[in-house]
Parts: C-alpha cells; sequence; structure tokens
C-alpha cells in the first residue's frame, strides 16, 4: 500500500518521526510526481504507551483513499474508500520486512487470537509482510468515527487488538486481536496519515482531506494522556499541493487537487492551544 518499505516506516515511527525523518528516509522521488497524491501524515512526538484512542472525521475523499487514523511502530488502523466505492475499516500488522507473504517462517507470523464474525482476515505481502482484517464500514464524509489499538505482552509475543466505536449500536467492539513474536511492551512512533493508493495519475485530481483526534495515549500504569502535539510531514513525492493546520481541537490534513500549502509548512509541530485540550473520553472501554 505504501511507497516506503516496512525498514523505512519502522526507523521512521521508532525515531518518534519527530525529527522530519519522512524527508530524509526517502528524498524527493520525481517518479512518483502525477501518479499520485502525496502522502501526508501527522507525528505524535514522544507519544508511547499500551493503548491509542484517535478520531477521524474525513471531509473530502475518493476512490483509493486510506485515512490512517492509529499508527505505530507495528501496524495501522483507519478506514478505506476502495477504487470501486465500498468503505470499510482496515487493521494490519507487520511480521516480516519480505515482501513475500509465504517467506516468513510459519512460527513468526502473525497469529489471529480473536475476530468478530463480521471480519475478514488475510495475508498480506508487497509493504513487507503481515496479517490485516477488513470490516465493512459504510463511513460518510463530515461524521466522526472513533478507534482504539491497544497491546500487551506475554511470553515473547505483542497482542494487538483494534477497537471500534459502532455509530448505530453505539458500543465500542474489539473487532481482532493479532499476535506477533516481538519484544515489544509498548506501542511507539503513533501516527496519522492520509493516502491515495490508487495511483493512476487520475487520483490527483482528486483532494483528500481528514480532521483527526483529540488523541490520546494510555500509559501501562492505566492514565490516559492527551496528545497535543502533532508534526506535519510528506513521502518522497515532491508535489506541493498539501496542507494542514489546526481546526478547532484537530489535527487537519489534505492532499491532492487544488489544495495549496497556506497554513503550515512540512515538519512544522502544530500545538493544540489549552482551550483546545479536550477531556479524556468517559465511555472508554475499562479493559483493552
Amino acid at each position: 500500500m505504501h511507497a516506503l518499505s516496512r525498514r523505512q516506516w519502522l526507523q521512521i515511527t521508532a525515531a518518534g518521526v519527530g525529527a522530519g525523518l519522512w524527508n530524509r528516509a526517502s528524498q524527493a522521488d520525481e517518479k512518483l510526481k502525477d501518479i499520485a497524491c502525496r502522502s501526508v501524515h501527522l507525528g505524535y512526538p514522544k507519544a508511547e504507551g499500551v493503548a491509542f484512542y484517535n478520531t477521524c472525521r474525513p471531509i473530502t475523499s475518493a476512490p483509493g483513499t486510506y485515512f490512517s487514523v492509529c499508527g505505530w511502530d507495528a501496524g495501522y488502523y483507519g478506514i478505506q474508500e476502495l477504487a470501486n466505492g465500498d468503505k470499510l475499516a482496515l487493521f494490519s500488522i507487520w511480521d516480516s520486512e519480505k515482501n513475500d507473504p509465504n517467506a516468513a517462517p510459519v512460527a513468526e507470523r502473525v497469529k489471529t487470537e480473536h475476530v468478530d464474525p463480521r471480519v475478514r482476515v488475510k495475508r498480506f505481502g508487497g509493504e513487507g509482510s503481515g496479517g490485516q482484517s477488513f470490516f465493512p464500514l459504510k463511513w460518510s464524509v463530515n461524521e466522526t468515527y472513533r478507534f482504539i489499538v491497544s497491546m500487551t505482552h506475554k511470553d515473547g509475543r505483542a497482542s494487538y487488538s483494534n477497537w471500534l466505536f459502532e455509530p448505530e449500536a453505539k458500543v465500542w467492539t474489539k473487532l481482532v486481536t493479532f499476535s506477533v513474536p516481538s519484544k515489544r511492551t509498548q506501542m511507539r512512533g503513533l501516527y496519522s496519515f492520509v493516502e491515495d493508493f490508487k495511483r493512476d495519475r487520475q487520483s490527483t485530481t482528486f483532494t483528500r482531506r481528514a480532521q483527526f483526534g483529540p488523541a490520546a495515549v494510555r500509559s501501562a500504569e492505566g492514565t490516559w494522556q492527551p496528545l497535543h502535539q502533532a508534526r506535519f510531514t510528506g513521502d518522497a513525492n515532491p508535489v506541493v499541493n498539501i496542507d494542514s493546520q489546526i481546526v478547532e481541537s484537530r489535527f487537519e490534513l489534505a492532499t491532492g487537487g487544488m489544495i495549496t500549502n497556506e497554513h503550515n509548512p512540512l515538519n512544522q509541530v502544530m500545538t493544540l492551544p489549552d482551550s483546545a485540550v479536550t477531556a479524556i473520553p468517559e465511555d472508554l472501554p475499562q479493559t483493552l
């Protein structure tokens, strides 16, 4: 899905995304110009913990769009609009840097520990390999959706669960739990991004825009901490029709179409004003 390799993702996220490594990890690549909208990201500096809560309000979408809401050094979780217009929630965990999904030894692959009956699970390759899941979600623009990724560590394996606040039922649902051999005991390098994965040249003419947050991270001790800062970065695509700004209590990302960079330059760290840092929601699941 992504122009960056898994190794680059891990290098970037392990450093907290805060040093502008999106741009240093892959210098300007003219081959990407006019093929796809530039991928744009929010890196939440120095944030790490055992659960990551975030929200997404898609403003403008198009076929071939991924709004990654909860990303970290081992995977990502968000919503997609597919090329045929279908919409879903996508949750992926890496297990190997090899692009062949059959290359990793079976014992080292992602295992499915829990799956909601409405979810489809499969292996993926092409950007490293691992396990991914798909949940049908008829999301709409200008509506806010809420997400959590939580983790535990036991017997040399890290287990990651994705949670969705289902809009109609108004309940938190654990969709999938994936586990993978790992020494990780916390989620690091937290990020969000907007991506055009259709990449057919025509896709560059459509704007993709979304607002993220309020977001929070939970420590191993169980305390939730609001994320009030985010760094704006982009991938190696050299085009400049990208932008980011703070809108009320949210961080906004925009790319493609007629977007102009009129608010914040790349690598700018945005800080929410004190008045925009909202309280942690009281309805978050007590057991993650």
